[in-house]
């Protein structure tokens, strides 16, 4: 999870640089916070799907 907010921080900074003119020192620390929360969390929900969906792979293959 950490690359994957390293690399959501990067986007949401980026995002607001290009958009941003004059001093975006605020909206480009928002940008960066909140591209890397997202970016986390996104990766949280791909890891614990993935898990569930092992965990339930092994429990059918017990089974057999």
């Amino acid at each position: 999870m950490l690359i994957a907010g390293i690399a959501g921080a990067l986007i949401g900074f980026t995002l607001v640089d290009l958009q941003c003119e004059g001093a975006c020192d605020v909206p480009g620390a928002i940008g960066l916070v909140t591209g890397a929360v997202t970016g986390a969390l996104g990766m949280g929900v791909v890891a614990v799907l993935a898990l569930r969906a092992v965990g339930e792979w092994k429990e059918l293959e017990d089974n057999q």
